[in-house]
């Protein structure tokens, strides 16, 4: 850590700004040394860690070699203008993602150039056929979705660089380094001319937590779980269970994550359509897995992957969620 030199950079003052000034930046390695324990004392104390790589366990059994995730001491100053931009697209790229997705034969002939080079989208695509060919309907879809901008130096322009369908991260930790950046405001902002007033609020968490319980409720089974469709190493699983717990606690549902394998080996369709893990019907899965080839190195993961996409459960996102936020000429990732 004695070797992190950040450029500080922050701006102070009541009134509104649509650009960022660049003579209120501030490197100093001072004040790094001065905030760095305060800031890795606060991250301890509030769950903002991952798994440590140096311990192999890490990503397997929770609280098991803890570090804390990767931070800026402060929020770097983003242009008011671009800010609104990207909350106004939000609605209008969702809605885009769901139209998309409802047009199946488009989706098959969009990807079908894919299909022909990469193994991974053709055997999403070969999902996505069969629900199809069967008639499986998703009449409650569910899209958490994360879209990733740059400002393009030359021209200040916003530039999205791509839009994420399935297995959007960092709800959770996102959420606590803007809570982060608060407190060090907060505390030591005055002497660094920084100013509270001009950081967002995050509340993607609960947002997330409130939207997959929403789905919960439509589902209308108060005995049904959420599945999260987890990695058999994951490092980031403190992300997730952030998620998990706050399900628990403001709306009472409970959650139980398993792998692909595990979901083929345990889990089945009943007559109905349901889905089921362990004697519990899934009201809603929730993938924070499968969305590289690396996620199914065997048939039993995409054994798992079509046992969920022809169940009844409501899909976080749905097969065609997934092929709606595709890279075109890529491995298809999410």
């Amino acid at each position: 850590m004695e070797q992190l030199k950040p450029q500080i950079m922050a701006t102070k003052g009541n009134e509104k700004q649509s650009e960022v000034d660049p003579n209120n930046v501030i490197p100093s390695f001072e004040v790094a040394k001065e905030l760095l324990p305060n800031a890795l004392v606060w991250a301890s104390l509030h769950g903002f860690v991952v798994g440590d790589r140096a311990v192999q366990r890490s990503g397997h059994i929770p609280g098991v070699g803890l570090t804390h995730a990767p931070f800026s001491l402060f929020p770097a100053p983003f242009p008011e203008t671009c800010w609104s931009q990207a909350c106004d697209l939000v609605p209008l790229f969702n809605e885009l993602v769901d139209r998309v997705s409802m047009d199946g034969i488009f989706l098959q002939e969009s990807l079908s150039g894919t299909r022909k080079v990469d193994d991974f989208t053709a055997r999403l695509l070969d999902i996505h056929s069969k629900t199809l060919q069967d008639n499986i309907r998703q009449e409650i879809r569910l899209g958490l979705h994360r879209s990733d901008y740059m400002l393009d130096t030359e021209t200040g322009s916003l530039l999205q660089i791509e839009l994420n369908t399935i297995s959007s991260s960092f709800a959770g930790l996102g959420c606590l380094v803007s809570q982060l950046h608060r407190y060090l405001i907060k505390h030591f902002g005055d002497q660094h001319c920084l100013d509270l007033k001009r950081v967002p609020e995050n509340t993607t968490m609960k947002r997330y937590v409130e939207a997959l319980a929403h789905a919960w409720k439509e589902f209308n089974d108060l005995s049904s779980i959420v599945l999260v469709v987890v990695q058999p190493e994951e490092r980031n699983m403190y992300d997730q269970h952030w998620i998990c717990m706050l399900l628990k606690e403001l709306y009472g549902v409970s959650t139980v994550r398993k792998t692909l394998a595990e979901i083929d080996a345990k889990g089945e369709i009943l007559s109905n359509g349901s889905l089921q893990i362990g004697q519990r019907v899934v009201a809603v899965v929730y993938f924070r897995a499968g969305c590289t080839p690396i996620d199914y190195p065997s048939e039993a993961e995409w054994r798992g992957r079509l046992m969920l996409e022809m169940s009844s459960a409501i899909k976080c996102p749905s097969i065609s969620y997934h092929l709606a936020g595709s890279k075109k000429g890529s491995a298809g990732v999410g």
